[in-house]
């Protein structure tokens, strides 16, 4: 991080601590102790790896169970608030003992005008999630060691993020950053959200810039280490009269990754959403997310590696992905073959309808195709259809299943080396148990 950004954090930091120091008074108390346990299920078939073997179908077929706990410590009083979040999580029967850390560790200082500073560990949300959020689908889900500091009022949201990672402490200059808890060296993100008077209308605006750790450790000429930077910026707007709300967003993504190669890529989307009733909604709407102009598909067991001069993927980097492009997540959890992105388009319809109080049900159709032509092929990846039912049992308790299903083309099944692409088949389940087990105030 430059030094002048470092003074500038550290002079807000200080103006808001010296403003909440002269105008703290006596107030309320209050510390909560939560528990979150989430045990979830699932069945897979297909679309990820090539696992079909002719002699043993159940190969086809991975079962798997999972679980995450989190205990939640909570404690605020007036112009301060603290958060802390053990977590745990694991595949049951996982050989050692899964992954403990803390997902967050914050204090936040704020005053009675608007001036707040959030500084630690912690879980970030910005707009639909599409490119920060906790992506809390993921049992580690993401948190990141920032500060974050900025205005709040009168209809207007202004935050600055910065963020500085190192793996170990130093003596002189800075440490060759890789494998760390954050995939970025360094963070500067700005954001602005405004919510008009009159019209029910939000406008958000969002800038980042990513330095990303390049090189190796030790290396020199063209491998020294250096950070890399990429800067991503768009707008987020929603419009929500009456029964109708639609919302719509556009970013681009320039600059290098963290190989140095240089980015140029973009995405938009437009979503629409209308109540019929209080028990009915319908949902419909649109992704394009760039992709490279060029590939060579080569045959099985070839390697047919092309080196793009500029790379026209969009990435969504710390987004909610699994809230978008269709519930089975063929195009964010594990890359195309060789790094190659051809791009996306989804276009979705879907409802979702609540037949009694606790109930809810939602169906979604997503056609999914690449946003880059290529030679040969067929620009369509397949047809999915999404399931979710959700019962809340009661005031801390809830179970969802799914069932996906997608029928993928030749297009899919070469991309991405996967197998039985006309019979993609995904089931799951999930149990939340969220409890308050303590609460006082004094």
């Amino acid at each position: 991080m430059d030094l002048g950004l470092r003074h500038l954090s550290l002079s807000f930091f200080l103006m808001i601590a010296t403003t909440v120091v002269w105008a703290q008074s006596e107030g309320e108390n209050t510390l909560n102790v939560r528990l979150q346990a989430l045990s979830h299920g699932e069945l897979r078939h297909g679309g990820l790896d090539d696992t079909h073997t002719e002699n043993n179908d159940e190969t086809d077929h991975a079962y798997f169970l999972m679980g995450r706990s989190r205990l939640i410590v909570d404690y605020s009083r007036p112009h301060l608030e603290t958060k802390i979040t053990a977590q745990h999580s694991g595949i049951w029967g996982q050989k050692g003992q899964g992954s403990f850390n803390l997902n967050e560790a914050w204090f936040k200082l704020y005053t009675s005008w608007g001036l707040f500073a959030q500084i630690g560990r912690q879980a970030l949300s910005y707009d639909d999630e599409r490119i920060i959020g906790p992506n809390d689908w993921a049992m580690a889900s993401l948190s990141h060691d920032v500060i974050r500091a900025g205005y709040e009022g009168y209809g207007h949201k202004a935050h600055i993020i910065l963020g500085f990672n190192q793996n170990a402490e130093n003596t002189y200059g800075g440490t060759y950053y890789s494998d760390g808890a954050q995939p970025y060296k360094n963070l500067l993100t700005l954001w602005y959200h405004y919510d008009v008077p009159i019209w029910p209308l939000g406008i958000s605006a969002l800038l980042m810039n990513i330095g990303m750790q390049g090189g190796i450790e030790g290396g020199t000429n063209d491998d020294v280490p250096e950070n890399r930077y990429q800067q991503l910026f768009g707008s987020y707007l929603t419009f929500h009269p009456n029964r109708f709300s639609a919302e719509a967003s556009f970013y681009r993504q320039v600059g290098h990754n963290e190989n140095n190669a240089v980015l140029n890529s973009w995405m938009a989307s437009v979503k629409m959403q209308y109540e019929a009733t209080r028990w009915a909604q319908a949902i419909a709407g649109y992704d394009h997310l760039s992709g490279d102009d060029y590939f060579a598909v080569p045959r099985a067991g070839q390697l047919g590696v092309v080196r793009h001069s500029v790379l026209k993927g969009f990435s969504s980097v710390y987004g909610s992905h699994h809230k978008f492009y269709g519930l089975m997540d063929f195009f964010y959890v594990k890359t195309y073959l060789n790094g190659f992105s051809p791009g996306l388009q989804n276009l979705f319809a879907g409802c979702s309808i609540k037949p009694w109080k606790n109930l809810e049900i939602k169906l979604m159709y997503h056609y999914l195709a690449m946003s880059t032509h290529l030679k040969g092929m067929d620009l369509t990846l397949g047809h999915d259809i999404d399931i979710e039912a959700s019962y809340q049992i009661m005031r801390d308790v809830r179970l969802s299943v799914g069932f996906s299903y997608m029928d993928g083309t030749k297009t899919m099944e070469q991309l991405k080396r996967a197998s039985d692409k006309d019979a993609l088949q995904w089931a799951w389940f999930s149990l939340s148990v969220s409890p308050t087990l303590f609460t006082t105030r004094w």
